[in-house]
C-alpha cells in the first residue's frame, strides 16, 4: 500500500465519483479505476460499492478510509517538519491583522521572511479586533495579530505600543511635556472605539475617574480633525498616528500606558511546525525590530 493509493482512495471519498475524484488530483478516470482496482485486490476486499450514480464505502472501506486521512495528517506533518528542519518554510500562512498592526508591523515581517524563506506564502486578512478573534477560531486564518491577552487563545507578545494623549495645538495641555488621567477625564473626550477603548476605560477605572466622554468614533483620521477643531481631547496608540500630524499636540502619558501587541493562535499545542517556526521568526525579527 502506497501514499499515492491512499490519496486517492480519499479523494474518491471525497468526492463519491471517480470521474470527478480523478480530475480533481490530475488522474484519469481509468488511472483512478486502476489505482482502487489495485489496493482493492492487495487488500482482498472491496472498497466501495459501484452504481450508476457513483461509487459509495463499504463498511470496511468506511474504516480503512479513515485511517488513510490519519496516515495522510502524519504524512503532511512529517514534511512539514523536513522542511523546519532545512530552515524553509514550504507552506502558506494566512495572517490576519488590525490597520495599524498592517501598516507598521505585518508588512515588514512579510519582506523579511519573504527574503529569507523564498518558499513561504503569505494570504493576508485584515479586520478589527473581534473579526481577528473569530477567524481564528474558525480556522480562517493560521495567525492573527491581536492585543494581548486575549481569553480563549494563546498568544505570544512581540512589542508594546505606547497610548499617546492628543489635543488641539491651541488647547492649554498643549504646553505639557506629560499629561495625566486626572487631567484629561476634566476634559470633554473622543472615546476612539478601534479596540483600545477597553484599555482605556480600565485605566480610567484604576483610578476611580470618569471620563466625559462625548462621543465615540471609530475612525483614526475622523477623530484627529475633531481634536484639531478643538471638540475634545484623546488618547490613541502611538502606531495609529500618521508621519505628519494635524494642528494637533500628541502627549507623553504619565505614568505611560502600553497596549501589548502580539501573535494569537488557537492553539500553541495544535500548532503545525510551520506555524511554530513562523512564530519563532516572528519574535527573532521583533526582539530586532524593536530595539532599533
Amino acid at each position: 500500500m502506497t501514499l499515492f493509493q491512499m490519496e486517492v482512495l480519499v479523494a474518491v471519498a471525497n468526492i463519491g465519483n471517480f470521474t470527478r475524484a480523478g480530475e480533481e488530483i490530475g488522474l484519469s478516470q481509468s488511472g483512478v479505476s486502476h489505482t482502487i482496482g489495485s489496493l482493492e485486490k492487495e487488500l482482498g476486499i472491496s472498497l466501495f460499492v459501484r452504481n450508476r450514480t457513483g461509487v459509495t464505502l463499504t463498511a470496511a472501506g468506511e474504516e480503512i478510509v479513515s485511517s488513510a486521512r490519519v496516515i495522510l495528517a502524519h504524512s503532511s506533518r512529517i514534511k512539514e517538519i523536513a522542511s523546519q528542519s532545512s530552515g524553509l518554510l514550504h507552506t502558506t500562512i494566512r495572517i490576519g491583522s488590525f490597520p495599524s498592526a498592517t501598516e507598521h508591523l505585518v508588512l515588514p515581517l512579510i519582506r523579511e521572511l519573504g527574503s529569507l524563506h523564498p518558499h513561504l506564502e503569505t494570504r493576508l486578512f485584515e479586520g478589527t479586533y473581534p473579526e481577528i478573534k473569530e477567524w481564528i477560531r474558525t480556522g480562517v486564518i493560521d495567525v492573527g495579530f491581536h492585543v494581548l491577552p486575549e481569553e480563549g487563545l494563546d498568544g505570544m507578545t512581540l512589542m508594546q505600543d505606547p497610548l499617546t494623549a492628543v489635543v488641539s495645538a491651541q488647547h492649554p495641555l498643549a504646553k505639557e511635556g506629560t499629561v495625566t488621567f486626572e487631567q484629561l477625564a476634566q476634559e470633554p473626550f473622543i472615546m476612539p472605539m478601534a479596540g483600545c477603548e477597553l484599555l482605556l476605560h480600565q485605566e480610567f477605572g484604576r483610578r476611580q475617574l470618569k471620563p466625559q466622554i462625548k462621543y465615540e468614533v471609530v475612525d483614526n483620521a475622523t477623530i484627529l480633525a475633531m481634536v484639531e477643531a478643538g471638540i475634545g481631547v484623546t488618547v490613541v496608540p502611538t502606531l495609529t498616528l500618521p508621519p505628519t500630524l494635524p494642528q494637533v499636540k500628541a502627549i507623553e502619558l504619565s505614568p505611560p500606558v502600553y497596549r501589548q501587541i502580539g501573535l494569537v493562535v488557537r492553539s500553541l499545542h495544535e500548532c503545525s511546525p510551520s506555524i511554530l517556526a513562523f512564530l519563532r521568526e516572528a519574535e527573532r525579527f521583533f526582539s530586532t525590530f524593536t530595539s532599533k
